[in-house]
């Protein structure tokens, strides 16, 4: 049988690169290249073919404000964008103004995650035929030639689009291996939200030993970004966690179909999420020198990778180069030259409130560290002031002024920040810096504190609070700073012999601090399906008055979202339902 030699489009400049390779080819187009190119038999380097699994990488998410510049939290209660006369992204995201033909394609990215998804199965189809020399070793110790593991990463980026598509859409069409030419039916249907689940679980279970494992990486700078046995294993955590959540299990958009979740509640699901999140933290690939656990400083987890040691937490990431990009977009207002900051992200008064006090007991509720509303971000827990810049904070060796007309919330200028508070999550340690330095940012899209956090959400759903569950609160609120504490009845603030319904409280809230900017929030309140309730209430800010004797703090409202149940889920593209006619539109969308 003649095989098809496929023409495929690409950047120009990705296509500069590819014609300076080994072979002697006709010049093409500077737009096309043909598989015989691509998965040349004469390329021991696989050069060609590397490059194209770098362009599919590129797919991938930097979650630094990357939602029309602002990160994706800030279309939750969790902050606000400095740019709000602009009709930001992220307000249209919160507010729900958009349709399916007017879309906020900095997130629905629909077309991209499809575009990766046919990459990858270009490149699985054809990278056997390239002839490498180089070999890696996989998570089972066995050499292998290294086209085993371009194909297995590719299938991991495909699985993540279709994760993407999932919690974004539900159900999407599964394409399975088959690479379309123009002459094919692409008239495919939407699959059930079942059958992606096991489609994505499937495809994780199979490829995971071909991956290298996180204590095998020798050439970091080459290996260190590539997904391992443990990305995979983390992924089929949260899909599970997903899968199992009230929006996708038990309370969907629309009862009994089967394109936007299961039709029927089944409580097996939650055992299912936790038995993951506990296969990955007893996973016998974790000890020794492949161990895998909380960083000390979590400020660490997203400025350094893994250094021999120096980062276990990190499992999965984005490498980014050196640069000064986050400190200059959200640090706060009020300094110029290297020092300048364009404060784009303002956490809420809410974000705030959720922290608690120093010993890990809610504000108003420490026998030891009384809550004042004079003081308020005194004895609190220091993952406040490692996420969020305030009144009083030391930053660039100074004491930051966001009171009304202070030196970084200036009353007369054209920015401000609404809420009085910056975001400093993922920025250099720059307290007593004296001008911002370039550092390494990296986005992080799994971590081992989301493992734990996955672990007691699942469990306590599953069985109620056992002593595994407070466990994994203790090793993140032990990291955090937070004091052991010898009040009886209590141990690092958290109450002992909770109801599962107390405990769920805490689970969630601990979710929102420990991981907050981290693109968990927005999807969260959605799979909780709680954004109505969460959106009930107005998104605040502080309103800071400088006197006298003082400071004066009053909270104040900044913005008010009514959410509509249709937008838990993201509306089809009008241009994919209208060109497919089997392609079914979410509810309550047009």
């Amino acid at each position: 049988m003649k095989a098809k030699h496929y023409i495929f489009l690409l950047p120009a400049a990705f296509a500069v690169i590819l014609t300076s390779c080994m072979d002697d080819y006709e010049p093409l187009p500077a737009d096309e290249f043909t598989t015989d190119y691509l998965f040349s038999t004469t390329d021991s380097l696989g050069t060609q073919a590397r490059q194209y699994l770098n362009s599919i990488y590129d797919i991938m998410e930097n979650g630094h404000n990357r939602v029309g510049g602002d990160y994706l939290d800030a279309s939750t209660d969790d902050a606000v964008s400095i740019d709000m006369d602009g009709e930001p992204d992220v307000l249209r995201l919160a507010t729900g103004r958009y349709t399916a033909s007017n879309r906020v394609n900095s997130d629905m990215r629909w077309g991209e995650y499809y575009t990766g998804i046919r990459k990858v199965n270009v490149l699985i189809s054809g990278i056997d035929r390239v002839p490498y020399r180089a070999t890696y070793r996989n998570a089972l110790g066995q050499t292998r030639n290294l086209g085993v593991s371009f194909k297995a990463e590719a299938r991991f980026l495909r699985a993540w689009f279709y994760f993407q598509l999932l919690r974004r859409y539900g159900g999407v069409p599964i394409v399975g291996d088959k690479v379309f030419d123009l002459n094919d039916d692409m008239e495919l249907p939407r699959n059930t939200f079942a059958e992606c689940v096991d489609y994505i679980v499937k495809e994780l279970d199979d490829i995971q030993d071909s991956l290298r494992s996180v204590g095998t990486l020798t050439n970091l700078a080459e290996f260190a970004h590539t997904p391992t046995k443990q990305a995979c294993q983390a992924l089929k955590s949260r899909l599970l966690l997903y899968a199992a959540s009230p929006l996708f299990n038990g309370n969907t958009v629309e009862a009994g179909n089967p394109l936007v979740g299961y039709p029927d509640y089944d409580a097996n699901r939650w055992k299912v999420a936790a038995d993951a999140a506990r296969d990955f933290i007893n996973g016998a690939g974790h000890k020794g020198k492949d161990s895998i656990t909380l960083t000390d400083d979590v400020r660490d987890v997203f400025l350094n990778f893994y250094s021999y040691g120096s980062n276990p937490e990190l499992i999965f990431f984005r490498q980014n180069g050196q640069s000064t990009s986050v400190e200059s977009n959200n640090g706060p207002l009020g300094f110029t030259g290297t020092r300048l900051g364009h404060g784009r992200t303002c956490p809420t008064q809410n974000l705030v409130d959720a922290f608690p006090m120093a010993d890990g007991r809610k504000r108003g509720d420490s026998p030891t560290y009384a809550y004042s509303d004079a003081n308020p971000y005194s004895n609190r827990d220091p993952r406040l002031d490692m996420t969020i810049l305030h009144n009083g904070s030391t930053w660039l060796g100074t004491t930051l002024e966001t009171w009304q007309g202070g030196t970084n919330n200036p009353a007369n200028g054209a920015d401000y920040s609404l809420t009085s508070y910056y975001s400093c999550k993922f920025m250099g340690k720059f307290e007593k810096a004296s001008e911002y330095s370039s550092v390494y940012h990296l986005w992080v899209m799994f971590r081992y504190a989301e493992i734990l956090l996955n672990f007691a959400e699942a469990e306590n759903e599953s069985v109620g609070p056992t002593v595994d569950v407070y466990d994994a609160l203790y090793k993140l609120r032990d990291r955090a700073g937070i004091k052991r504490g010898n009040v009886t009845g209590y141990r690092y603030g958290l109450k002992q012999d909770m109801t599962k319904d107390e405990m769920r409280e805490v689970i969630r809230n601990e979710r929102r601090i420990e991981l907050a900017f981290e693109e968990h929030r927005f999807y969260d309140i959605r799979r909780w399906r709680i954004a109505e309730q969460v959106f009930s209430k107005p998104l605040q800010g502080m309103q800071i008055v400088q006197s006298t004797g003082g400071f004066t703090y009053n909270r104040v409202d900044v913005l008010n979202v009514s959410f509509n149940t249709r937008n838990y889920l993201y509306p089809i593209p009008y241009s994919e339902v209208n060109k497919n006619r089997n392609m079914v539109q979410n509810p309550n969308w047009k």
